[in-house]
């Protein structure tokens, strides 16, 4: 069964618009959920809503959305008021700019999706985009409405799918002016640089996510297999940690414990990747 789409709309781009579904490109299967129990009988905690005013317990269907635009002043909004806030995103992903994709920070991208086209019809136009997207080395900026929010969004080729990937706005971004960051280019000798462009080398090689997984919530899989079975749990013991304080010394003990890894020629690919939020 394929996945449900989370949005129905289309994407627009001059005067070519394909319908599309978007689906969440990601799933948490490697989550470990936990409740929260009364220490001394184990029972589940529940969480109740209360009234503050009147101290009473108050169920889902008396409960509405407000807005609070006073100190305790509020202005309650209703399904039908969330309605009438329309704007063309609601519909559809206008793309509004093609831009280089070396040229967007990954600290704007957030959460992506994977887009299908929706029906027959939508197929040719949706290969002409991600090829053409692909081929120009541009991401599709624009605008969506999702969970009753606007987001900036990138579309961009990903494989043989196309990915929209929701993004930070320019006024959530903190900017890092008060972190005492070294100006760039400076702050190390050249011989340093060798070094460390060196190591650098021995480390590279193709991308491959297999390579990576969860190592902690596996650990931790374990330990909760051994309180089911009624055995204490042991901690192993972690690698003591090299305490180097000499910046060259550091690289040079690097390289030599390190044996070279043979780099494969490498492929073209995308400036930036996708990551899971």
């Amino acid at each position: 069964m394929p996945p449900r789409a989370l949005w129905k709309g289309s994407i627009s781009f001059g005067l070519v618009t394909l319908p599309i579904d978007l689906v969440s490109a990601t799933e948490a299967r490697e989550a470990l959920a936990f409740n929260l129990l009364h220490r001394k009988d184990k029972s589940r905690i529940i969480e109740k809503r209360f009234c503050k005013k009147e101290d009473v317990e108050v169920p889902w269907k008396d409960i509405v959305k407000g807005y609070q635009y006073a100190k305790d002043q509020y202005v309650v909004l209703t399904d039908e008021d969330f309605e009438k806030v329309r704007v063309p995103a609601t519909q559809t992903f206008e793309i509004r700019k093609f831009v280089p994709a070396a040229d967007v920070e990954d600290l704007y991208f957030n959460y992506p999706y994977y887009v299908a086209p929706q029906g027959r019809s939508a197929v040719k136009g949706y290969a002409l985009l991600r090829d053409a997207l692909r081929a120009t080395g541009k991401l599709a900026i624009g605008t969506i409405v999702l969970r009753q929010r606007e987001h900036l969004a990138a579309l961009e080729p990903a494989g043989d799918a196309l990915v929209l990937t929701t993004m930070r706005f320019a006024h959530e971004i903190r900017q890092p002016k008060d972190l005492g960051l070294p100006a760039s280019g400076k702050g190390w000798s050249e011989s340093e640089m060798k070094l460390a462009r060196q190591l650098v080398d021995t480390l590279s090689g193709e991308w491959d996510p297999a390579d990576y997984r969860d190592t902690y919530s596996e650990a931790l899989r374990r330990v909760i297999e051994a309180k089911v079975k009624g055995k204490e749990p042991t901690a192993p013991e972690l690698p003591a940690r090299a305490r180097v304080t000499d910046l060259m010394e550091a690289l040079k003990r690097s390289l030599k414990e390190r044996p070279r890894q043979h780099v494969a020629s490498r492929k073209p690919t995308r400036a930036r990747r996708h990551r899971a939020a």
